[in-house]
Protein backbone atom coordinates (compact mmCIF):
# COMPACT_ATOMS: atom_id res chain seq x y z
CA UNK A 1 0.00 0.00 0.00
CA UNK A 2 1.53 3.32 -1.07
CA UNK A 3 2.20 6.17 1.30
CA UNK A 4 -0.43 8.34 -0.44
CA UNK A 5 -3.18 5.72 -0.49
CA UNK A 6 -5.55 7.43 1.98
CA UNK A 7 -4.79 10.90 0.69
CA UNK A 8 -5.34 9.87 -2.93
CA UNK A 9 -8.80 8.60 -2.02
CA UNK A 10 -9.62 11.89 -0.32
CA UNK A 11 -8.31 14.04 -3.16
CA UNK A 12 -9.90 11.87 -5.84
CA UNK A 13 -7.89 13.59 -8.57
CA UNK A 14 -8.27 17.15 -7.23
CA UNK A 15 -5.42 19.59 -7.71
CA UNK A 16 -3.25 20.89 -4.88
CA UNK A 17 -2.10 24.49 -4.69
CA UNK A 18 0.84 25.58 -2.55
CA UNK A 19 1.29 28.84 -0.63
CA UNK A 20 4.40 30.00 1.24
CA UNK A 21 4.13 31.01 4.87
CA UNK A 22 4.76 34.67 3.97
CA UNK A 23 1.75 34.79 1.62
CA UNK A 24 -0.63 32.72 3.76
CA UNK A 25 0.05 34.20 7.21
CA UNK A 26 0.90 37.38 9.02
CA UNK A 27 4.29 36.57 10.55
CA UNK A 28 5.18 38.28 13.84
CA UNK A 29 7.77 37.72 16.53
CA UNK A 30 6.82 37.07 20.11
CA UNK A 31 7.22 39.81 22.68
CA UNK A 32 8.18 39.81 26.37
CA UNK A 33 7.27 43.00 28.28
CA UNK A 34 9.92 44.58 30.46
CA UNK A 35 10.47 42.55 33.62
CA UNK A 36 11.52 45.70 35.49
CA UNK A 37 8.03 47.17 35.16
CA UNK A 38 5.97 45.38 37.83
CA UNK A 39 2.73 46.84 36.48
CA UNK A 40 3.16 44.75 33.35
CA UNK A 41 3.22 41.52 35.35
CA UNK A 42 0.67 42.20 38.10
CA UNK A 43 -3.12 41.71 37.87
CA UNK A 44 -2.74 40.49 34.31
CA UNK A 45 -5.63 39.46 32.06
CA UNK A 46 -3.84 38.92 28.71
CA UNK A 47 -2.53 35.36 28.17
CA UNK A 48 1.23 35.27 27.60
CA UNK A 49 2.46 31.92 26.34
CA UNK A 50 5.88 30.34 26.81
CA UNK A 51 7.38 26.88 26.43
CA UNK A 52 6.11 25.72 29.82
CA UNK A 53 2.53 26.09 28.58
CA UNK A 54 3.12 23.54 25.82
CA UNK A 55 5.07 21.20 28.07
CA UNK A 56 2.40 21.18 30.76
CA UNK A 57 -0.86 21.64 28.85
CA UNK A 58 -0.33 20.39 25.30
CA UNK A 59 -0.36 21.92 21.84
CA UNK A 60 -3.94 23.25 21.68
CA UNK A 61 -4.27 25.99 24.28
CA UNK A 62 -6.93 28.43 25.44
CA UNK A 63 -5.21 29.77 28.54
CA UNK A 64 -1.69 30.46 29.75
CA UNK A 65 0.19 29.81 32.96
CA UNK A 66 1.14 33.48 33.17
CA UNK A 67 -0.74 36.63 32.19
CA UNK A 68 0.30 40.22 31.61
CA UNK A 69 -1.60 43.48 32.05
CA UNK A 70 -3.24 45.27 29.15
CA UNK A 71 -0.79 48.13 29.71
CA UNK A 72 2.03 45.81 28.63
CA UNK A 73 0.48 45.20 25.21
CA UNK A 74 1.86 47.55 22.61
CA UNK A 75 -0.43 48.67 19.83
CA UNK A 76 -0.75 45.97 17.17
CA UNK A 77 1.26 43.43 19.15
CA UNK A 78 -1.62 41.25 20.31
CA UNK A 79 -1.86 38.02 18.31
CA UNK A 80 -5.41 37.12 17.24
CA UNK A 81 -7.26 34.00 18.31
CA UNK A 82 -6.60 30.84 16.27
CA UNK A 83 -2.97 31.70 15.61
CA UNK A 84 -0.15 29.18 15.42
CA UNK A 85 3.03 29.75 17.39
CA UNK A 86 6.36 28.09 16.54
CA UNK A 87 9.50 28.02 18.65
CA UNK A 88 12.08 29.50 16.26
CA UNK A 89 14.91 29.94 18.74
CA UNK A 90 16.18 28.10 21.84
CA UNK A 91 13.82 25.05 22.05
CA UNK A 92 13.26 24.87 18.30
CA UNK A 93 10.45 22.84 16.78
CA UNK A 94 7.65 23.06 19.34
CA UNK A 95 4.41 24.55 18.10
CA UNK A 96 0.86 25.12 19.30
CA UNK A 97 -2.57 26.38 18.25
CA UNK A 98 -3.81 29.22 20.47
CA UNK A 99 -7.59 29.74 20.42
CA UNK A 100 -7.68 33.11 22.28
CA UNK A 101 -6.13 36.54 21.67
CA UNK A 102 -2.69 36.46 23.26
CA UNK A 103 0.99 37.30 23.33
CA UNK A 104 3.91 34.88 23.37
CA UNK A 105 7.52 34.78 24.50
CA UNK A 106 10.02 36.23 22.02
CA UNK A 107 11.31 32.70 21.38
CA UNK A 108 8.10 32.12 19.42
CA UNK A 109 7.06 33.25 15.96
CA UNK A 110 3.31 33.74 15.51
CA UNK A 111 1.44 32.83 12.32
CA UNK A 112 -2.07 34.27 11.97
CA UNK A 113 -4.10 33.50 8.85
CA UNK A 114 -4.65 36.40 6.46
CA UNK A 115 -8.28 37.45 6.01
CA UNK A 116 -8.43 36.48 2.32
CA UNK A 117 -7.78 32.83 3.25
CA UNK A 118 -10.09 32.64 6.27
CA UNK A 119 -12.86 30.89 4.35
CA UNK A 120 -10.51 28.51 2.57
CA UNK A 121 -8.68 26.87 5.44
CA UNK A 122 -9.67 24.82 8.46
CA UNK A 123 -7.31 26.13 11.18
CA UNK A 124 -6.95 22.67 12.71
CA UNK A 125 -5.72 21.41 9.32
CA UNK A 126 -3.03 24.10 9.30
CA UNK A 127 -2.13 23.14 12.86
CA UNK A 128 -1.61 19.49 11.88
CA UNK A 129 0.37 20.45 8.80
CA UNK A 130 2.40 22.62 11.13
CA UNK A 131 4.04 19.45 12.45
CA UNK A 132 5.90 19.31 9.14
CA UNK A 133 7.00 22.93 9.50
CA UNK A 134 8.14 22.16 13.05
CA UNK A 135 10.25 19.27 11.74
CA UNK A 136 11.64 21.55 9.03
CA UNK A 137 12.64 24.05 11.74
CA UNK A 138 14.64 21.41 13.61
CA UNK A 139 16.59 20.59 10.45
CA UNK A 140 17.20 24.21 9.44
CA UNK A 141 18.57 25.73 12.61
CA UNK A 142 21.65 27.88 12.97
CA UNK A 143 23.64 27.73 16.20
CA UNK A 144 25.65 30.62 17.61
CA UNK A 145 25.06 31.69 21.20
CA UNK A 146 21.73 29.84 20.95
CA UNK A 147 19.78 27.95 18.30
CA UNK A 148 17.71 29.95 15.80
CA UNK A 149 15.75 28.96 12.72
CA UNK A 150 16.60 30.11 9.18
CA UNK A 151 13.74 32.62 8.97
CA UNK A 152 14.17 33.27 5.24
CA UNK A 153 13.54 29.60 4.59
CA UNK A 154 10.78 29.59 7.24
CA UNK A 155 8.84 32.22 5.33
CA UNK A 156 9.21 30.19 2.11
CA UNK A 157 7.87 26.95 3.63
CA UNK A 158 4.86 25.78 1.62
CA UNK A 159 1.37 24.86 2.88
CA UNK A 160 -1.04 22.93 0.59
CA UNK A 161 -4.55 23.94 -0.47
CA UNK A 162 -6.39 20.79 -1.62
CA UNK A 163 -8.91 21.44 -4.39
CA UNK A 164 -8.30 25.24 -4.47
CA UNK A 165 -10.99 25.97 -7.08
CA UNK A 166 -13.74 24.46 -4.90
CA UNK A 167 -13.55 25.88 -1.33
CA UNK A 168 -16.44 23.72 -0.11
CA UNK A 169 -14.76 20.52 -1.28
CA UNK A 170 -11.40 21.76 -0.01
CA UNK A 171 -12.81 22.31 3.48
CA UNK A 172 -14.46 18.89 3.37
CA UNK A 173 -11.10 17.24 2.57
CA UNK A 174 -9.34 19.24 5.28
CA UNK A 175 -12.13 18.43 7.74
CA UNK A 176 -11.83 14.69 7.13
CA UNK A 177 -8.07 14.80 7.69
CA UNK A 178 -8.65 16.72 10.93
CA UNK A 179 -11.36 14.26 12.04
CA UNK A 180 -9.08 11.26 11.58
CA UNK A 181 -6.10 12.86 13.32
CA UNK A 182 -8.30 14.23 16.11
CA UNK A 183 -9.55 10.70 16.79
CA UNK A 184 -6.02 9.41 17.39
CA UNK A 185 -5.07 12.51 19.39
CA UNK A 186 -8.11 12.19 21.66
CA UNK A 187 -7.41 8.50 22.26
CA UNK A 188 -3.80 9.26 23.22
CA UNK A 189 -5.00 12.08 25.49
CA UNK A 190 -7.47 9.78 27.23
CA UNK A 191 -4.77 7.16 27.78
CA UNK A 192 -2.31 9.78 29.05
CA UNK A 193 -4.94 11.09 31.49
CA UNK A 194 -5.54 7.53 32.67
CA UNK A 195 -1.79 7.00 33.09
CA UNK A 196 -1.51 10.20 35.17
CA UNK A 197 -4.30 8.96 37.43
CA UNK A 198 -2.67 5.55 37.79
CA UNK A 199 0.69 7.12 38.65
CA UNK A 200 -0.97 9.18 41.35
CA UNK A 201 -2.59 6.01 42.64
CA UNK A 202 0.76 4.21 42.53
CA UNK A 203 2.49 7.03 44.44
CA UNK A 204 -0.33 7.01 46.98
CA UNK A 205 0.13 3.32 47.69
CA UNK A 206 3.91 3.64 47.60
CA UNK A 207 3.74 6.28 50.34
CA UNK A 208 1.02 4.45 52.27
CA UNK A 209 2.71 1.05 52.26
CA UNK A 210 6.18 2.36 53.06
CA UNK A 211 5.24 4.99 55.64
CA UNK A 212 5.28 3.42 59.08
CA UNK A 213 4.10 4.65 62.47
CA UNK A 214 6.09 4.14 65.65
CA UNK A 215 3.87 1.24 66.66
CA UNK A 216 4.19 -0.64 63.34
CA UNK A 217 6.98 -2.85 64.66
CA UNK A 218 9.40 -1.41 62.13
CA UNK A 219 13.09 -0.85 62.66
CA UNK A 220 15.05 1.62 60.57
CA UNK A 221 18.38 0.09 59.68
CA UNK A 222 21.33 1.59 57.81
CA UNK A 223 22.07 -0.02 54.46
CA UNK A 224 25.45 -1.03 55.88
CA UNK A 225 23.49 -3.58 57.94
CA UNK A 226 21.72 -4.89 54.84
CA UNK A 227 24.75 -5.56 52.64
CA UNK A 228 27.95 -4.23 51.10
CA UNK A 229 28.13 -1.44 48.55
CA UNK A 230 29.56 -2.88 45.34
CA UNK A 231 30.60 -1.55 41.95
CA UNK A 232 32.16 -2.90 38.78
CA UNK A 233 35.90 -2.68 38.15
CA UNK A 234 37.02 0.54 36.49
CA UNK A 235 37.07 0.50 32.69
CA UNK A 236 39.23 3.07 30.93
CA UNK A 237 37.93 5.06 27.98
CA UNK A 238 40.45 3.48 25.60
CA UNK A 239 38.98 0.08 26.53
CA UNK A 240 35.55 1.05 25.17
CA UNK A 241 34.33 1.45 21.60
CA UNK A 242 31.24 2.57 19.71
CA UNK A 243 30.46 -1.03 18.77
CA UNK A 244 31.30 -4.27 20.47
CA UNK A 245 30.18 -7.36 22.32
CA UNK A 246 29.11 -6.11 25.75
CA UNK A 247 27.13 -2.88 26.44
CA UNK A 248 28.93 -0.52 28.79
CA UNK A 249 26.57 1.78 30.69
CA UNK A 250 27.81 5.17 31.85
CA UNK A 251 25.82 7.49 34.06
CA UNK A 252 24.43 9.28 30.99
CA UNK A 253 23.01 6.07 29.52
CA UNK A 254 22.04 4.35 32.78
CA UNK A 255 18.60 2.84 32.35
CA UNK A 256 18.59 3.77 28.66
CA UNK A 257 20.40 2.54 25.55
CA UNK A 258 24.15 1.99 25.82
CA UNK A 259 26.35 3.95 23.38
CA UNK A 260 29.64 2.32 24.40
CA UNK A 261 30.85 -1.29 24.47
CA UNK A 262 33.69 -3.43 25.79
CA UNK A 263 35.10 -6.64 24.36
CA UNK A 264 33.86 -10.02 25.54
CA UNK A 265 37.41 -10.96 26.55
CA UNK A 266 37.68 -7.95 28.89
CA UNK A 267 34.18 -8.56 30.21
CA UNK A 268 34.91 -12.19 31.13
CA UNK A 269 38.19 -11.23 32.79
CA UNK A 270 36.67 -8.47 34.91
CA UNK A 271 33.53 -10.40 35.77
CA UNK A 272 35.62 -13.35 36.99
CA UNK A 273 38.05 -11.33 39.14
CA UNK A 274 35.93 -8.48 40.48
CA UNK A 275 32.44 -7.63 41.73
CA UNK A 276 29.53 -8.03 39.34
CA UNK A 277 25.80 -7.69 40.11
CA UNK A 278 23.52 -10.69 40.35
CA UNK A 279 20.27 -10.77 38.41
CA UNK A 280 17.60 -8.98 40.44
CA UNK A 281 19.96 -6.74 42.40
CA UNK A 282 19.17 -3.03 42.36
CA UNK A 283 21.59 -0.70 40.60
CA UNK A 284 21.74 2.85 41.97
CA UNK A 285 22.95 6.04 40.24
CA UNK A 286 25.48 7.81 42.46
CA UNK A 287 25.74 10.90 40.26
CA UNK A 288 23.59 12.60 37.63
CA UNK A 289 20.01 11.71 38.61
CA UNK A 290 21.12 10.63 42.06
CA UNK A 291 19.28 7.70 43.59
CA UNK A 292 17.67 6.52 40.38
CA UNK A 293 17.31 2.76 40.64
CA UNK A 294 17.16 0.03 38.00
CA UNK A 295 16.60 -3.68 38.53
CA UNK A 296 19.47 -5.60 36.92
CA UNK A 297 17.85 -8.07 34.53
CA UNK A 298 20.90 -10.36 34.27
CA UNK A 299 21.63 -9.59 30.62
CA UNK A 300 25.32 -9.22 29.86
CA UNK A 301 26.40 -5.64 30.50
CA UNK A 302 29.04 -3.69 32.39
CA UNK A 303 28.58 -0.56 34.50
CA UNK A 304 30.67 2.54 35.15
CA UNK A 305 32.46 2.25 38.48
CA UNK A 306 31.54 4.58 41.39
CA UNK A 307 28.73 6.19 39.35
CA UNK A 308 26.60 3.04 39.25
CA UNK A 309 26.60 0.90 42.40
CA UNK A 310 24.48 -1.70 44.17
CA UNK A 311 23.93 -3.28 47.58
CA UNK A 312 25.01 -6.93 47.68
CA UNK A 313 22.38 -8.02 50.16
CA UNK A 314 21.08 -11.28 51.57
CA UNK A 315 17.55 -11.95 50.31
CA UNK A 316 16.90 -14.19 53.28
CA UNK A 317 16.61 -10.92 55.18
CA UNK A 318 15.63 -8.21 52.71
CA UNK A 319 14.13 -8.75 49.26
CA UNK A 320 15.78 -6.95 46.36
CA UNK A 321 12.41 -5.86 45.02
CA UNK A 322 11.51 -4.42 48.43
CA UNK A 323 14.74 -2.41 48.30
CA UNK A 324 13.78 -1.15 44.83
CA UNK A 325 10.53 0.32 46.13
CA UNK A 326 12.09 1.69 49.31
CA UNK A 327 14.68 3.51 47.19
CA UNK A 328 11.83 5.48 45.62
CA UNK A 329 10.84 7.12 48.91
CA UNK A 330 14.00 7.46 51.02
CA UNK A 331 16.10 10.60 51.21
CA UNK A 332 19.64 10.02 50.02
CA UNK A 333 22.32 12.03 51.79
CA UNK A 334 24.13 13.67 48.91
CA UNK A 335 27.56 15.29 49.20
CA UNK A 336 27.71 18.62 47.39
CA UNK A 337 31.05 20.00 48.50
CA UNK A 338 32.56 19.59 45.05
CA UNK A 339 31.60 20.84 41.62
CA UNK A 340 29.39 17.79 40.97
CA UNK A 341 26.93 16.45 43.51
CA UNK A 342 27.29 12.75 44.12
CA UNK A 343 26.35 9.89 46.41
CA UNK A 344 29.43 8.44 48.05
CA UNK A 345 29.60 4.90 49.38
CA UNK A 346 29.69 6.13 52.97
CA UNK A 347 26.49 8.14 52.38
CA UNK A 348 24.84 5.00 51.04
CA UNK A 349 25.95 2.89 54.00
CA UNK A 350 24.51 5.42 56.47
CA UNK A 351 21.15 5.72 54.69
CA UNK A 352 18.44 4.08 56.78
CA UNK A 353 15.54 2.04 55.42
CA UNK A 354 12.47 0.60 57.18
CA UNK A 355 12.47 -3.16 57.92
CA UNK A 356 9.08 -4.49 59.09
CA UNK A 357 9.11 -7.12 61.87
CA UNK A 358 12.90 -7.17 61.82
CA UNK A 359 13.07 -9.48 64.86
CA UNK A 360 11.08 -12.16 63.00
CA UNK A 361 12.77 -12.86 59.61
CA UNK A 362 9.97 -15.09 58.32
CA UNK A 363 7.25 -12.57 59.16
CA UNK A 364 9.41 -9.73 57.82
CA UNK A 365 9.88 -11.40 54.44
CA UNK A 366 6.16 -12.13 54.22
CA UNK A 367 5.32 -8.48 54.86
CA UNK A 368 7.94 -7.31 52.37
CA UNK A 369 6.49 -9.66 49.75
CA UNK A 370 2.96 -8.39 50.43
CA UNK A 371 4.09 -4.80 49.84
CA UNK A 372 6.04 -5.80 46.71
CA UNK A 373 3.06 -7.70 45.24
CA UNK A 374 0.75 -4.71 45.58
CA UNK A 375 3.24 -2.24 44.16
CA UNK A 376 4.21 -4.58 41.32
CA UNK A 377 0.66 -4.40 40.00
CA UNK A 378 0.74 -0.61 39.79
CA UNK A 379 4.29 -0.60 38.48
CA UNK A 380 3.38 -2.97 35.64
CA UNK A 381 0.38 -0.84 34.76
CA UNK A 382 2.21 2.47 34.76
CA UNK A 383 5.87 1.92 33.87
CA UNK A 384 6.32 -1.41 32.08
CA UNK A 385 7.78 -1.17 28.57
CA UNK A 386 5.97 -4.27 27.34
CA UNK A 387 2.58 -4.03 29.04
CA UNK A 388 0.26 -1.49 30.59
CA UNK A 389 -0.64 2.04 29.67
CA UNK A 390 2.80 3.35 28.56
CA UNK A 391 3.00 0.63 25.93
CA UNK A 392 -0.54 1.39 24.77
CA UNK A 393 0.24 5.11 24.55
CA UNK A 394 3.42 4.38 22.60
CA UNK A 395 1.50 2.23 20.09
CA UNK A 396 -1.28 4.81 19.67
CA UNK A 397 1.31 7.57 19.16
CA UNK A 398 3.05 5.56 16.45
CA UNK A 399 -0.31 4.84 14.81
CA UNK A 400 -1.18 8.54 14.91
CA UNK A 401 2.18 9.52 13.41
CA UNK A 402 1.78 6.91 10.66
CA UNK A 403 -1.61 8.24 9.59
CA UNK A 404 -0.46 11.84 9.98
CA UNK A 405 2.44 11.17 7.59
CA UNK A 406 0.08 9.57 5.08
CA UNK A 407 -2.68 12.15 5.30
CA UNK A 408 -0.32 15.12 5.01
CA UNK A 409 1.84 13.70 2.23
CA UNK A 410 0.37 15.88 -0.51
CA UNK A 411 1.73 15.43 -4.04
CA UNK A 412 4.21 18.12 -5.02
CA UNK A 413 3.51 20.01 -7.11
CA UNK A 414 0.13 19.85 -8.79
CA UNK A 415 -0.19 23.59 -8.92
CA UNK A 416 2.07 26.08 -7.20
CA UNK A 417 1.52 29.71 -6.30
CA UNK A 418 4.68 31.81 -6.48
Amino acid sequence: MGKQHFLKKLLNGAEVEWLPVSKLFYVKNGYTPSRSNKEFWENGSVPWFRMDDIRKNGRILNDSLQKISKNAVKSGNLFPANSLIFATSATVGEHALISVPHLANQRFTSLSLKEKYAGIFEIKFLFYYGFLLAEWCKKNTKTSSFASVDMIGFRKFLFPIPCPDNPEKSLAIQGEIVRILDTFTELTTELTTELTARRKQYNHYLDKLLTFDDDDNVQWKPLANIGEVRMCKRVMKNQTSDVGDIPFFKIGTFGKQANAFISRKLFEELKKKFHYPKSGEILISASGTIGRSVIFDGREAFFQDSNIVWIENDEDKVLNKYLFYVYQIITWHVSDGGVIKRLYNDNIRKTKIPIPFSSDPQKSLAEQQRIVTILDKFDALTTSLTEGLPREIELRQKQYEYYRDQLLNFPKFDKRVA
